[in-house]
């Protein structure tokens, strides 16, 4: 008998990735949702770039150092010697809240690893990647709809990081992020910071919001194409989530594809019965059976 030996699918590889919570291969799924654009692309070669990196951050012989000492040479390391940083757009173009702007190659690992300059969420990713080597009690945390980094470096102390730029974030930085503009506000959060309104981002919510990031892209773009590969990835990652569903099917609708628009909204009337989205999915599931 034969023997297979053609590689998967982007997106049945990537469905093979993020099928399980546990062991949840955050880089190398991180770096898969560039291979919608570049179906070539060596994943492989990819984790062996980062790996090169914590070899070089492991040849600086600071792991016993203290923590405050070695962040202060993680953040040298990463922005000064390795130039990590965001992509700065021409004033006259839109930059969104990750530091990224309309252009999907800032949001791809593998194009930030290489031109050290992207979104904050791959900047993040490798910037976290690299904290461990380095024993730093770092994770990925979601506040104002951005994702951040917070450092505990003990004694119920956190630091919280702008992965754009390693700057550290007082209270009154977040809470100005949170309401900017509004200074009594910002100052009655200020107040009741930090912990509670720092949530935990876990590796798939993580994939998720770089997903999302691509996705108002490619929205902004009408490039619906491009737009429904990253649906078919959200779809895989998050299968109970209807609102994407939902929109998949109004692509589907926009390529002209009516039976698989058709099938999207009847499953996602079938869980969804209630409000303006749900009358709105219902008109427009009449109006393709109509075009039959």
């Amino acid at each position: 008998m034969l023997m297979n030996l053609q590689p998967p699918a982007p997106l049945e590889y990537f469905a093979s990735l993020v099928q399980s919570d546990k062991g949840f291969p955050l880089i190398e799924a991180a770096a898969s949702l560039a291979q919608d654009e570049y179906p070539q692309l060596d994943l492989q070669q990819v984790l062996d770039d980062v790996e090169r990196l914590q070899a070089r951050l492991n040849q600086r012989g600071i792991h016993y150092l203290t923590v405050a000492e070695r962040l202060i040479r993680l953040n040298l390391f990463f922005y000064d010697e390795l130039q990590f940083g965001p992509h700065h757009e021409p004033r006259e173009r839109h930059a969104n809240h990750d530091g990224g702007d309309e252009d999907p190659e800032n949001h791809y690992l593998h194009h930030v690893l290489a031109q050290r300059q992207g979104s904050a969420v791959p900047l993040a990713l490798l910037w976290l990647e690299l904290a461990k080597d380095v024993y730093l009690n770092a994770h990925g945390v979601f506040f104002a709809g951005q994702l951040l980094i917070r450092v505990l470096p003990g004694q119920g102390q956190q630091i919280v990081i702008d992965p754009l730029n390693g700057r550290s974030l007082s209270p009154a930085h977040l809470a100005q992020r949170l309401h900017p503009g509004d200074a009594r506000m910002a100052a009655l959060v200020e107040q009741r910071m930090p912990g509670l309104l720092l949530q935990t981002a876990t590796p798939r919510e993580i994939i998720a919001h770089m997903l999302r990031n691509l996705q108002a892209i490619f929205e902004a773009q009408r490039d619906f194409a491009r737009l429904l590969g990253v649906q078919n990835r959200l779809m895989t990652l998050l299968p109970t989530d209807w609102e994407t569903l939902r929109e998949r099917a109004l692509t589907y609708r926009q390529l002209g594809l009516v039976e698989r628009a058709i099938e999207d909204l009847q499953q996602y009337l079938a869980h969804v019965h209630q409000g303006p989205c749900a009358q709105e999915a219902a008109q427009a599931l009449e109006q393709l059976r109509m075009q039959r």
